[in-house]
């Protein structure tokens, strides 16, 4: 990563921590980023630099007004007034990081059919805890093509109890 992200994500950082909304501005910006990455027409209407950058951050008032709070949609809405709408989804995972440090914790990000409520998520943390040794914050993200059960990836350490994989396991037997 480089100096500018890192430091645009301090910059994010900062501020959420400052609206004393950390954890929950850094959930969303999580998700943002996620939907970011997986939708390339949003994508490129954020970093064409032929739209007038008033019409893109309309796009993300567009997109996060009312589902996100004021925080994070002002955040985002800056970094795309920027021109950093590139850099956004390393920007927010190196938030993430930093969050996730300050309270002595690895990130977990997790992979699943459906949403996980509190507890299931609360659950989930505490065996990754006792897995990897570390406490873990659990990032999810809603991936249809699990078909069930979840993919967890912990810094380099994955573990996958999906459906998908135990599908192909199978297929490989027979």
């Amino acid at each position: 990563m480089s100096d500018r992200t890192d430091a645009y994500a301090a910059a994010l950082f900062e501020v959420a921590r400052a609206e004393g909304s950390l954890e929950r501005v850094e959930d969303e910006l999580f998700r943002v980023a996620r939907t970011i990455e997986g939708n390339d027409e949003l994508r490129n209407k954020l970093t064409d630099e032929s739209i007038p950058v008033e019409l893109r951050q309309g796009i993300v008032e567009d997109l996060l007004g009312g589902r996100a709070s004021p925080v994070t949609t002002s955040l985002v809405s800056f970094v795309v007034g920027a021109g950093r709408a590139r850099d956004l989804p390393h920007i927010i995972d190196s938030l993430v990081q930093r969050a996730a440090e300050e309270r002595s914790e690895a990130v977990a990000e997790v992979r699943s059919a459906i949403p996980l409520d509190d507890d299931r998520r609360q659950r989930l943390a505490d065996a990754l805890s006792l897995k990897t040794g570390k406490k873990v914050s659990v990032k999810v993200i809603v991936d249809p093509s699990v078909l069930g059960g979840i993919i967890a990836q912990v810094g380099d350490t994955v573990i996958d109890g999906s459906i998908r994989s135990r599908l192909e396991k199978l297929k490989e037997t027979l």
